[in-house]
C-alpha cells in the first residue's frame, strides 16, 4: 500500500478487500495523527506492527479477521494511550493477552475472540473504568472470573463464552448496572448463580455448558429486558416458577439437560413473544399446557422479533443453539429471528397432546419424543404449515397417522417411531415420498409403504394381533435362537465346572456325596411320613 506519502491522513478504511501479506512495519511512522485504521476482514498476515505505537492519536483500530500471528506488541499496549477501539478478532493470535505495563486506559471496547490467547485475564484491564464491551470468546484462557470486573461500572457487555475459565460467578457482578449481555458459556464456572445477579438492564444471559448448581427458582427474577435465558446443560434441580411470565420480552427460552422437575406452568403461555422453547432432557412431569397457543407461534398473535443483539459497535451476533431436524445447530443473525420451536423431548410428560398445538403455526420444530404421551395424533397438525421437523416418536400414542399430514409441504423430518399405532400409513405423496422406514418402526400394527407389511382392503395391517402374538419370537427384541444357544452352552459349561471341581478336590467331592446322601434320605422320611398310607405300617391306625 502507497500509504508514506499520506502523513496527514486522519480515517484509513481498507476493510473487505483482497489485501494479503505483512502490514508494513513502519505503518505507525507513514500515519502519525491517524485516527481511524480499519484492516479487517483481508487476508493479511505476519505479526502485528509494534510501531502502532507511534499512532499517539490512533482512536479506532480494527485489524481483525485476517490471518495474524504472534502475541500483542508491548510497545502497542503502552504507546497508543488514546486507544478506544481494540479489535483483533479472530486471527492466529497467542500468548498472554497483556502484560503489567499497561496504559491503553482509555479502551472502551476490547475485541479479542477467536485467537490462541491463553493464561488468565489480565489484572491490568481492571484501570479500564471506561470499557464497554469486554469480548474474549474462543480462546485458551483459564483460571477464575476475576472479581474486580464488577468495578468497571460502565461495562454492558462481557463474552468470554468457550475457555477454561472456572470459579463461581462473581458477586461484585451485582453492581453492574448497565450489563446488557453477559455471556459465560462452555467454560468449567460452579456453584451458585448470586441472587442478586438480575440488573434491570440485562437483555441476553448465557450461561450453558457450566457445572452451575442451586435450584431454578432463586434464579429466575423480574427481568423487564430479558430476551434470551440460556441455563441448558448445567445441574440446576427445582422447578420452573411461576413468575416466569415476569420476563415479558422473552424471545429464547433454553433450560435443556438439568434436573428440573415438576409441572410446566401455565405462566409459560404468558410470554407472548416467546420463540424457542427448550426443556429437553429433564424430569418435567403432567401435561403438555394446551395455552401455548397464546404465544407469537401461533398465528392470532403478533410476530415478535427478535431485537439486535446490543453492545458491541462492530455487529456482534447473538448465537444460539438449538436441536432440531436430528441435528444441534448454532442460529445467529437474521437466520435466528427467522427460527422458532419447542423441545419437551426426554421428560415425563403423560396425557394426550392438546389439539391447540397444531394452532403453533409459525413454529418449524417440534419434539416431544421420549415421554409418555398417550392418545391420538391431532389431525390439527395439518395447520403447521411452516413445521420441518416433527417428533413424536418413543411414546404410547395409538389410532391411525392423520392423512392430513400430507399437506405439510415443508416437513424435512418425521417420526413416529416406537409407538402403539396401527393401520396404513399415509399416502405416498408430498414429503412424504421421502420418508424411510425408520420413521414407522416399532408400529407392529402400521402397515403400508415405506414398510414391508402390506394392508388387506380395509387399510389395516395384514399381521393380526394374533398372528403377531404368534410371530413374537420372530419380532421380539431378543433372538430366540441366540438366546437358546446361548443359554444351553451357559449351562454346559456350569455342569463342566462343577464336574471339574469336584474331581480335582478330593474334599469337596466328599462333601458333594455326603450333601447328596443328606438329601436321598430326608426326601425318603419326608414321603414315609406324609405321603404313604399308615396301612402299609401294620395297618394300625
Amino acid at each position: 500500500m502507497p500509504i508514506h506519502s499520506h502523513q496527514n491522513l486522519a480515517i484509513l478504511d481498507v476493510s473487505n478487500n483482497f489485501f494479503q501479506g505483512h502490514i508494513p512495519v513502519e505503518i505507525g511512522t507513514y500515519l502519525p495523527v491517524l485516527m481511524g485504521l480499519n484492516l479487517s476482514r483481508n487476508a493479511f498476515n505476519g505479526s502485528i506492527p509494534s510501531s502502532f505505537a507511534d499512532m499517539k492519536m490512533l482512536e479506532s483500530l480494527d485489524i481483525s479477521d485476517n490471518q495474524l500471528t504472534g502475541e500483542i506488541p508491548q510497545r502497542m499496549a503502552t504507546g497508543c494511550f488514546s486507544l478506544e477501539i481494540l479489535a483483533l478478532s479472530n486471527n492466529s493470535l497467542q500468548g498472554h493477552i497483556f502484560s503489567k505495563t499497561f496504559s491503553l486506559t482509555n479502551l472502551r471496547t476490547l475485541q479479542l475472540d477467536g485467537n490462541k490467547f491463553a493464561g488468565e485475564i489480565p489484572e491490568s484491564l481492571s484501570k479500564c473504568y471506561l470499557l464497554e464491551g469486554l469480548y474474549l470468546s474462543d480462546n485458551h484462557l483459564t483460571g477464575e472470573i476475576p472479581r474486580w470486573l464488577g468495578n468497571l461500572s460502565a461495562l454492558e457487555d462481557i463474552i468470554l463464552p468457550n475457555n477454561n475459565l472456572g470459579g463461581p460467578i462473581p458477586i461484585e457482578f451485582c453492581q453492574l448496572d448497565s450489563l446488557k449481555i453477559l455471556d459465560l458459556s462452555n467454560n468449567s464456572i460452579f456453584g451458585t448463580l448470586p441472587s442478586c445477579l438480575s440488573p434491570g438492564s440485562i437483555e441476553q444471559l448465557h450461561l450453558s455448558k457450566n457445572k452451575i448448581e442451586g435450584r431454578l427458582e432463586s434464579i429466575i427474577h423480574d427481568s423487564p429486558y430479558l430476551v434470551t435465558l440460556d441455563l441448558s446443560y448445567n445441574s440446576l434441580h427445582g422447578s420452573i416458577p411461576n413468575r416466569i411470565d415476569r420476563l415479558p420480552k422473552l424471545n429464547y427460552l433454553l433450560l435443556a439437560n438439568n434436573y428440573i422437575e415438576g409441572e410446566i406452568p401455565v405462566q409459560l403461555c404468558h410470554l407472548k413473544e416467546v420463540r424457542l422453547i427448550d426443556l429437553s432432557h429433564n424430569n418435567l412431569s403432567g401435561h403438555i399446557p394446551p395455552c401455548l397457543v397464546n404465544t407469537s407461534l401461533s398465528e392470532g398473535h403478533h410476530e415478535a422479533v427478535a431485537p439486535t443483539p446490543s453492545g458491541s459497535p462492530m455487529g456482534k451476533e447473538e448465537t444460539i443453539q438449538f436441536t432440531t431436524k436430528n441435528m444441534s445447530y448454532y442460529y445467529q443473525g437474521r437466520i435466528l429471528t427467522s427460527m422458532s420451536g419447542i423441545d419437551l423431548s426426554c421428560n415425563k410428560l403423560t396425557g394426550e397432546i392438546p389439539t391447540q398445538i397444531g394452532y403453533l403455526t409459525r413454529i418449524h420444530a417440534l419434539n416431544l419424543s421420549h415421554n409418555n404421551l398417550t392418545g391420538t395424533i391431532p389431525t390439527t397438525f395439518s395447520n403447521l404449515k411452516q413445521i420441518e421437523s416433527l417428533d413424536l416418536s418413543y411414546n404410547l400414542l395409538h389410532g391411525k397417522i392423520p392423512s392430513q399430514l400430507t399437506v405439510l409441504t415443508t416437513l424435512a423430518v418425521f417420526t413416529v417411531a416406537y409407538n402403539n399405532l396401527s393401520g396404513k400409513i399415509p399416502d405416498r405423496v408430498a414429503q412424504f415420498s421421502t420418508f424411510e422406514e425408520d420413521s414407522y418402526e416399532g408400529n407392529p400394527f402400521l402397515c403400508g409403504w415405506p414398510l414391508s407389511k402390506s394392508c388387506n382392503d380395509s387399510g389395516l395391517s395384514a399381521v393380526t394381533p394374533e398372528a403377531y402374538t404368534n410371530n413374537e419370537e420372530g419380532d421380539s427384541l431378543i433372538d430366540m435362537d441366540s438366546f437358546l444357544i446361548t443359554f444351553t452352552v451357559s449351562y454346559g459349561i456350569v455342569i463342566l465346572g462343577i464336574i471339574g471341581v469336584l474331581y480335582v478336590n478330593p474334599y469337596w467331592r466328599r462333601r458333594w456325596f455326603y450333601l447328596v446322601e443328606v438329601c436321598m434320605t430326608s426326601c425318603y422320611y419326608f414321603v414315609a411320613d406324609n405321603l404313604v398310607p399308615r396301612r402299609f405300617y401294620g395297618g394300625w391306625m
